[in-house]
């Protein structure tokens, strides 16, 4: 292979803003949905059917990295992918790290303020402030974790093994996916999951099960979904899709409305419960499927609105997802401070769920705005025949454009 069919596969892929859309949307719902009792988190998904954001990130992840890397690792270039995606694993892990001491020291201080030990044990942090000696070592090991901080741990053990995966679906797409499925089923059986602290705790999400969304998204990232898109867009699918959504709907609906829950019979309510999370039960994946064909259905890859200013805000955040997902912590624990100490009204509640969204478009603004800035010089490699490439300094302008994310 040359060196430019090598470039080939490693230059930038075209992104699919519809993605940037789904990211930018789920990190406003675990915003809101963080907020304790807030009335505008009535408009997430939680409350209308039985998955939530947590299936658009993984799913999301793993597509993008089956997209992306497939036809990399494909083209015998596996350590470029491994060192792509394990350093994106330390940013993360990094992120995690800082985003647990900053959390922390903001609910210790808002709790010696207001001396309100609440937030310390609503949060998790109780032991942490107690015994941080001890708790720091767990933390850095990913035992530890406040509340809201669960998802990024279970982010960074998926990315880290994702070249492998890739590898592993490349060559054996189907066979690998069984393998995921098999895995998926083992842990349910036999309860495993990576242990926790305090002791006797596991991972809020487990990484054997939510591995089984990870690796389906990555199977039809790398093309699967194509060979088989005839029966999983066909009528008789989209039906059932539907009928399962408004039966998922109906379900969520007697959590909040008590006449409806005495017309479920007693045989279903022992089948469908409990509908668990951290084991990613097969009632959430299989309604974030049905919802995934719809919704891919109605909204083509090259739909017009993407490019228009009304779907910016949500495209700029969903682009900027980790650290506007860092920055959600923390407002939605302000938003909770603030109805906690002051008011719970309505108006107040509308007031901070806007305001932090507001402050998370705002943010992602910057963050597109400080990339838009030009380096005034990078370097970077022509891309020649072998034994002639050679390396020179060119403007920061002439690079390609930014690869997805």
């Amino acid at each position: 292979m040359s060196i430019r069919d090598q470039a080939a596969l490693l230059a930038p892929v075209e992104r699919d803003l519809r993605l940037d859309v789904f990211r930018g949307i789920g990190l406003w719902m675990i915003f809101l949905d963080h907020i304790p009792h807030d009335v505008v988190a009535w408009l997430t998904l939680r409350n209308y059917g039985f998955s939530d954001a947590a299936e658009f990130f993984v799913f999301i992840s793993g597509y993008l990295v089956g997209w992306i890397y497939g036809p990399i690792i494909a083209g015998g270039w596996f350590l470029a992918a491994l060192k792509r995606l394990w350093r994106r694993t330390a940013e993360m892990y990094v992120a995690h790290i800082m985003l647990f001491l900053l959390f922390t020291a903001q609910i210790a201080r808002t709790a010696r303020r207001f001396d309100n030990p609440m937030y310390e044990h609503e949060f998790n942090v109780f032991n942490f402030l107690a015994h941080p000696d001890e708790l720091i070592g767990q933390a850095i090991l990913l035992k530890y974790k406040p509340v809201n901080l669960d998802v990024l741990p279970l982010y960074i053990t998926l990315i880290f093994a994702s070249p492998f995966i890739v590898w592993c679906l490349v060559r054996l797409p189907n066979l690998t996916l069984a393998g995921s499925v098999v895995l998926y089923v083992l842990s349910r059986w036999f309860d495993w999951n990576v242990a926790s602290y305090p002791p006797g705790t596991t991972w809020y999400f487990n990484p054997f099960c939510w591995q089984l969304m990870f690796v389906f998204a990555a199977w039809c990232g790398i093309g699967q979904i194509e060979k088989i898109s005839q029966w999983v867009w066909s009528r008789a699918a989209m039906i059932l899709a539907a009928a399962w959504l408004v039966f998922a709907f109906i379900i969520v609906m007697t959590w909040h409305i008590p006449a409806l829950e005495a017309m479920i019979p007693k045989w279903m309510i022992k089948a469908i419960y409990p509908i668990d999370k951290t084991d990613l039960d097969m009632l959430r994946f299989t309604h974030f499927l049905a919802l995934a064909i719809w919704v891919t259905h109605f909204l083509p890859r090259h739909w017009k609105a993407l490019h228009t200013s009304w779907l910016r805000p949500i495209i700029l955040c969903g682009q900027h997802s980790l650290p506007i997902f860092c920055l959600g912590v923390f407002l939605s624990f302000s938003a909770h401070w603030i109805l906690t100490q002051y008011t719970k009204g309505v108006w107040e509640q509308l007031a901070v769920s806007f305001l932090g969204i507001i402050i998370m478009i705002v943010v992602a603004w910057l963050l597109d705005r400080a990339e838009r800035v030009p380096n005034l010089f990078v370097k970077v490699s022509e891309v020649e025949e072998p034994q002639t490439a050679a390396v020179e300094i060119v403007p920061a302008a002439t690079a390609a454009a930014p690869a997805r994310r």
